[in-house]
Order: C-alpha cells, then structure tokens, then sequence
C-alpha cells in the first residue's frame, strides 16, 4: 500500500476537484462501497463496482457541487486505512478504505455524523 499520508492527500485533492476518473482511479474495478448515503440515492446501502459507483457518486456530485472534503485524521491497519474528514458543511465523516496486494481500494464504508442529507 502507498504511504497513507500520501493517499489521504491524494483522495482528498480528488475528491474535491469532483473529477470522477480521478476518484475512481483509486477503487479495484470489483470494488464494494457501503453507506447509508448510498442508500438513500440508489435504493441500496452497497454499490458494486466502479461503474455503479461512478453512476452513484456523479448523482450525488451533481446534488452538491459546492462539496469539499477536509481530512482530519489518517488512521493505518493491515492494508486498510480509515480517513476522518470534514466536508463543506462541517459535518464530521469517516471512511474505511480496505486495499488488496496491488494498492486498490477493493472495499469502503462511509459513515456520518448525524442524519443523512442528500444536497
């Protein structure tokens, strides 16, 4: 796996240049994502693979194009990683980012503080 402090930065600058090939460019094509937010925008809490996900993500991109994400904290285990952070609105959320051998993301869970809001 990359340096943590370098992913956390790199997911970080993706995540807010809304770019979709960059942000996907960290998943496995088999990933499997899980959120309550994913659940609210697709029917589902678990999204499989990168061309569900891209299709999931551009929705909720399109829904907050004001959207920015801060990390706070890079948390390290055994080819996972959990990034706290901060988006525009000041609401605290993690992700848990698991990698295989090669370095992608082949799991993640995203989790919120509070009630989920959708743009």
């Amino acid at each position: 796996m990359t340096d943590p402090q370098a992913f956390a930065a790199e997911w970080e600058a993706a995540w807010n240049s809304h770019d979709l090939d960059r942000i996907l460019a960290h998943y496995h094509p088999d990933i499997v994502f899980r959120s309550r937010k994913a659940a609210v925008l697709t029917g589902d809490g678990e999204v499989r693979g990168t061309a569900a996900l891209r299709d999931y993500w551009g929705k909720a991109l399109a829904a907050q194009p004001d959207l920015r994400f801060r990390v706070v904290d890079v948390f390290e285990g055994w080819r996972m990683l959990v990034l706290s952070y901060e988006n525009h609105r000041g609401v605290m959320a993690a992700e848990a980012l698991w990698f295989d051998a090669d370095g992608m993301v082949v799991q993640a869970a995203g989790c919120q503080q509070g009630a989920v809001q959708i743009g």
